[in-house]
């Protein structure tokens, strides 16, 4: 007869729930995995499946209860861990809807808005299609495979154990947040540039012949020359696109490492 002790269960448990908690922190605030479009189940057996997955190369485990009080202060660690190391990439995204939305600003289109299901709110149009844009790039750049070799490595570089994250670890995401907007600011450059000869085109027309009716015909010429300038700017958007992702993946993997 098969017999387990009890402190043989809570370490199978341990090892099981501990990562889990991560990875499932992660899926529910990362971009992509947390989109409204894949559904809570999916996110759990997907969680569920990558445990069982990358359990045999992880580390050896805290042998502590997870109902315990330390167990408990673990299962927190890890949560805080998942969740930065979401919200790392999430920046990424967010600073690509900062660059849209300066666009759509700068070009007319900042009223031109509509429920996005995928995030639950109102979204212009210039920014849901540069966010499909660069969730496509980022797919076929291999991302998703990216995110779970992130996840298996993190595992070696962040341990699971009671030891608290360092104060220093959401500086670093604090200090990574400024991402949004300078990174923002230089995808939405050539646009802005275009736009702004456009207006002092526009400006010095208006001081040469008054007569002309700018507001009729300044609109429609913002909004081609924006349109042209996206049609450029696409040519050469992956190349930032794919730096800015690669680092938003170091930061997930870096962001909660103690201070050197």
């Amino acid at each position: 007869m098969i017999t387990f002790t009890s402190a043989q269960l809570d370490l199978w448990i341990a090892s099981f729930i501990y990562p889990l908690v991560r990875i499932l922190s992660l899926a529910a605030t990362a971009p992509f995995l947390s989109s409204a479009g894949i559904p809570r189940r999916v996110r759990l057996v997907f969680g569920i499946a990558l445990t069982v997955a990358i359990i045999p190369i992880l580390p050896p485990m805290p042998a502590v209860p997870p109902a315990s009080g330390v167990g408990l202060w673990i299962l927190a660690q890890q949560i805080l861990i998942g969740v930065g190391m979401g919200l790392s990439m999430r920046i990424i995204f967010t600073a690509i809807d900062m660059a849209s939305a300066i666009i759509a600003f700068q070009m007319g289109l900042g009223f031109a808005t509509f429920y996005d299901p995928q995030s639950t709110a109102q979204t212009s149009v210039v920014s849901n299609f540069l966010t499909l844009l660069a969730t496509v790039l980022f797919l076929s750049m291999n991302g998703h495979l990216i995110y779970i070799s992130v996840l298996a490595q993190s595992f070696t570089a962040i341990p699971i154990s009671s030891t608290s994250l360092h104060p220093s670890s959401w500086h670093f995401l604090a200090a990574l947040g400024s991402k949004i907007f300078s990174a923002g600011l230089l995808l939405s450059l050539p646009v802005i540039v275009m736009l702004l000869i456009t207006n002092l085109a526009l400006g010095i027309l208006n001081r040469v012949a008054p007569q002309l009716n700018l507001f009729a015909i300044g609109f429609p010429i913002t909004l081609a020359l924006g349109f042209i300038s996206l049609i450029l700017m696409m040519n050469y958007l992956a190349v930032p696109l794919e730096r800015l992702f690669n680092e938003g993946l170091n930061a997930m993997l870096y962001f909660a490492l103690p201070p050197p």
